[in-house]
């Protein structure tokens, strides 16, 4: 019960210094430019145009909103964090407990590497999936906080009302808008991670190593970077139907037309090359062959 507690509370602690980066990445996601193009230098030292990163558009919004405006959707982004972390948590226990319960639990034969990465990858997927499935609503209320920016709109004030408001006009399924994209983006991210993590510490490292325990670390963390960076799309695509076609600006013309599907947004994004947009909050580079609309706000 401790142990859960202060995974709760870690959590919530990461959750609110990591807000405004999130609030931050999901507007560029939309793709809200407020700021127009300036004159910088990349990470070679060239002189190019760039857009403005993540303390250039923080600083916007402070000037807009005050520096609590940089927490907008904060209380149901603490609740999805609390209530997923109890959650997953639930959900590997119960796992832990029908293993031991087993006859013979404690003869058993010791199983391959291998069997036992697609065994815990198998639990940890389950209860990561059960946790993002009873989250979502409060996903969905927090990005749509975070796009009322844009329009200045008040639609979303309140998680409990956000809840009545969505159930009224979209029912049962607008709370889980966006929810196939970003399980798959999950589920995918994660098997990449730890089937990769495995093959560079089963085929890469040498066994004997004094370091072997922090280099098996750092392969861990550098697989999960390079699986995130893979699966990005989804997350983009996940937001961005979580917020389409909601009556908020941000999710309207010209921002984003009406998407029928998931997959019609991924193929719109993929055709006008936005698949990785929000990808980095920094050396934002100007998009090729466009250009940017003052009165508007935005690229096209």
């Amino acid at each position: 019960m401790a142990d859960a507690a202060s995974q709760v509370l870690l959590g919530s602690g990461l959750t609110v210094l990591s807000q405004p980066l999130m609030y931050v990445k999901v507007l560029v996601q939309v793709g809200y430019e407020p700021l127009p193009p300036t004159l910088g230098r990349n990470i070679f030292g060239r002189q190019v145009y760039q857009l403005p990163g993540l303390f250039a558009y923080a600083k916007h919004i402070v000037k807009v909103d005050g520096r609590a405006g940089l927490f907008k959707g904060l209380t149901p982004r603490l609740c999805s964090s609390a209530i997923g972390t109890v959650v997953h948590g639930k959900v590997l226990q119960r796992y832990q407990e029908a293993e031991q319960a087993e006859p013979g639990a404690s003869k058993k034969e010791p199983v391959s590497s291998l069997e036992q990465v697609l065994k815990e990858t198998s639990r940890e997927m389950v209860a990561r999936s059960a946790a993002t499935l009873i989250t979502h609503p409060f996903h969905v209320i927090t990005l749509r906080c975070m796009v009322q920016f844009i329009g200045r709109e008040t639609k979303y004030s309140g998680t409990l009302s956000a809840f009545t408001t969505i159930y009224r006009e979209e029912g049962i399924l607008g709370f889980f808008a966006g929810l196939i994209p970003r399980l798959l983006g999950d589920i995918l991210s994660l098997w990449l991670c730890n089937m990769l993590a495995y093959l560079i510490n089963t085929y890469a490292l040498e066994n004997g190593v004094s370091t072997m325990a922090e280099m098996k670390s750092y392969s861990q963390a550098v697989t999960g970077f390079f699986a995130s960076m893979l699966t990005y799309p989804f997350v983009l695509v996940s937001n961005l139907m979580a917020v389409n076609n909601c009556g908020l600006a941000g999710g309207l013309l010209p921002y984003a037309p009406t998407y029928s599907s998931w997959l019609d947004c991924w193929s719109q994004l993929h055709r006008e090359g936005n698949m990785s947009r929000g990808n980095s909050l920094f050396f934002r580079k100007v998009p090729a062959g466009k250009r940017y609309v003052w009165e508007e706000r935005r690229f096209r």
